[in-house]
């Protein structure tokens, strides 16, 4: 199959598995209807099963100001990728993919994601958004651990960060956090683009290791797990080595043909 269609063979594979663990050991925690059983399967990116699942809880209803936001963002999304990436010269290669990854993110995490959160809490089902406002971080702890893809920060709280924590200690555990999301980007990501290897687990290495720093002694000290010195050292260090994870193989062998596939170019 093209690269692409590789990665997202991939990335629902490992999406599919982790859903099911989660449900499974969810099932029998909370009672249920069969419904929400199907609805949190096939309608939720989320993982937070439990809440989903249990009929006992009451999300507040969403704001109306948050409906007019999920849509703007899906819609910007839609222009980056289907009418603004048009307009960068095709020589400009690699800026056209990241901009129609820009745009790709937008459409899936931060737009779709959210409009079907703010449905679910509609129909009185806890779905919290997987994205909550990442730049408005004020450390990389914060950006990482309360804000960026909740998802996964669900699933290596519950399977990783808590069965080693009390064992190992909290900063060991966290340091495998970011070596197993590490991995996991470079099955999705270098593994179709066939190039790049590593890189995207030395960029999870750095976070990590972000994390440890910034809530050492010396971080503290400096005043880098706070204000605005923090959201500086979480630009720097989440933006500085970024060309990592989404390094030019992948861009090139991938996101570029997943564009033309889908009429963006």
């Amino acid at each position: 199959m093209p690269a692409w269609a590789f990665m997202w063979a991939l990335a629902f594979a490992i999406f599919a598995g982790l859903k099911w663990l989660t449900w499974w050991q969810a099932r029998g925690e909370v009672s249920h209807p069969a419904w929400r059983s199907a609805a949190y399967l096939l309608a939720w990116p989320g993982m937070d099963a439990e809440a989903f699942l249990d009929p006992q809880q009451r999300p507040r209803k969403p704001p109306a100001k948050e409906w007019p936001w999920a849509v703007g963002k899906t819609l910007l999304a839609i222009a980056l990728l289907w009418t603004i990436v048009r307009r960068i010269p095709a020589p400009l290669a690699l800026l056209r993919g990241w901009v129609g990854m820009l745009g790709l993110v937008l459409l899936l995490h931060f737009g779709s994601f959210h409009l079907m959160a703010l449905l679910w809490q509609a129909l009185g089902i806890e779905a919290r958004p997987i994205m909550m406002n990442p730049l408005a971080s004020s450390s990389l702890s914060e950006f990482w651990g309360k804000r960026w893809n909740l998802g996964f920060r669900q699933l290596s709280y519950d399977f990783i960060f808590r069965p080693l924590y009390k064992t190992v200690g909290a900063p060991f555990a966290t340091f495998v956090v970011f070596l197993a999301s590490g991995l996991i980007h470079d099955l999705v990501i270098s593994v179709p683009a066939r190039g790049g290897y590593g890189l995207p687990t030395a960029y999870f290495v750095v976070q990590g290791l972000g994390v440890l720093f910034e809530r050492s002694g010396w971080g503290r000290r400096i005043g880098v797990d706070r204000g605005v010195r923090g959201w500086l050292f979480l630009v720097c260090v989440v933006g500085g080595p970024a060309f990592w994870l989404f390094h030019p193989p992948f861009v090139r062998e991938v996101i570029l043909p997943f564009m033309q596939a889908v009429h963006a170019l």
